[in-house]
């Protein structure tokens, strides 16, 4: 095997603990000596052991004069764990191939400069794309503290959310949905709008068939119209959050806050200021957020340039009504060469629908 299939297992096995991590990013490294894999390790959680810990624990002694393969740069500073630059140090590797340097400032460059001062041959960008790839959430979080946006939709053949009559269930099959809670087990967070509330009574929450983490329910409601008993309020199965604006109820507020509802302002104005939303988001540690919402939250997210992906789900159904909901409202813009198109396009089929996965053009 070459430098780039030992990645690409590193790559699999941090993979493989996508939603476990946050606010850290996903790790995996293996150890190879004499074209033997001596020992494999990922990151699992914050606050626990890195990638390379459990790997160097696997190899032991075999780690003397071995390769070592990690997808991000390893740390070379004290923070809830120790310096992983000095593990590999310590235990006498004597190659460290780097998919992808740190975007963190404590880092950026530190950790291999670390390992070459000790005399370590260091190999930096193999599979350094995919890497990026991966932690594509860890990357924006960490440069901008603000949270990786995903918007969802789902929709039929011919663009509507629903029919005429506001009926929705089910667009999109079975499967779809599993997809979707998917979804949110990766997510810090999922956001809707308190119209999502009103109409539906959602839970907002993870149900697949082994179980899976439930996100942080964020509601924007600008004027505190959010039920008192919502689901989202007393099924007590998450944390639920409201962002709302300073003209928001006080006397609302408080009896929502009595029930354990935290309560954030972002603006003053009639509606929720979205840059000012994710600023607030970020703050408190929300590294990734699924937008749930319809086309008004949407377009809202659409109009503040702050889709940073989207995800959608085409059902081959098709309701037609001129006046039936589509997954983005608002103003629409005027002119089609001024459209937002999508780069990175990827899709598939789940089950009898098509997924469509692609990452926002902004300009300027």
């Amino acid at each position: 095997m070459n430098h780039g299939e030992y990645m690409q297992l590193a790559l699999r096995l941090a993979e493989a603990s996508r939603g476990q991590t946050s606010p850290n990013p996903m790790v995996g490294c293996v150890i190879v000596k004499d074209g033997v894999l001596v020992g494999t390790g990922s990151h699992l959680k914050a606050g626990e052991p890195h990638a390379e810990v459990h790997a160097l624990r696997m190899a032991g002694e075999k780690a003397q004069g071995a390769t070592a393969y990690v997808t991000l740069e390893p740390c070379s500073h004290f923070g809830r764990t120790p310096p992983c630059a000095d593990a590999l140090v310590e235990s006498g590797v004597q190659t460290v191939v780097i998919a992808m340097l740190d975007p963190n400032p404590m880092v950026a460059g530190r950790g291999a400069n670390r390992l070459r001062e000790a005399g370590i041959t260091v190999i930096t960008g193999v599979l350094e794309k995919e890497a990026l790839k991966l932690n594509e959430v860890f990357v924006k979080y960490i440069k901008t503290k603000r949270p990786f946006v995903t918007v969802k939709t789902a929709s039929t053949l011919d663009g509507k959310v629903a029919t005429v009559t506001g009926n929705s269930r089910w667009i999109t099959g079975e499967t779809s949905r599993e997809d979707v809670h998917q979804l949110r087990h990766e997510n810090d967070a999922i956001l809707v709008g308190v119209n999502t509330v009103l109409t539906d009574d959602p839970q907002l929450t993870t149900r697949l068939p082994l179980g899976g983490r439930n996100p942080i329910r964020i509601v924007v409601d600008s004027t505190l119209r959010t039920p008192i008993y919502a689901r989202v309020v007393t099924d007590a199965q998450a944390p639920t959050w409201i962002i709302t604006t300073e003209q928001a109820d006080k006397d609302k507020c408080r009896r929502l806050q009595e029930r354990g509802i935290r309560i954030f302002t972002a603006g003053n104005g009639s509606s929720v200021d979205i840059d000012q939303a994710l600023k607030v988001l970020g703050e408190h540690e929300i590294t990734s957020l699924l937008v749930e919402g319809g086309s008004q939250v949407n377009s809202s997210f659409l109009h503040a340039h702050a889709i940073d992906k989207l995800v959608a789900y085409i059902a081959p159904k098709i309701v037609g009504g001129q006046a039936a909901p589509t997954p983005f409202g608002g103003f629409g813009i005027e002119e089609m060469a001024s459209a937002i198109s999508l780069r990175d396009v990827q899709m598939q089929q789940v089950g009898d629908d098509f997924k469509i996965t692609g990452y926002p053009v902004w300009e300027g």
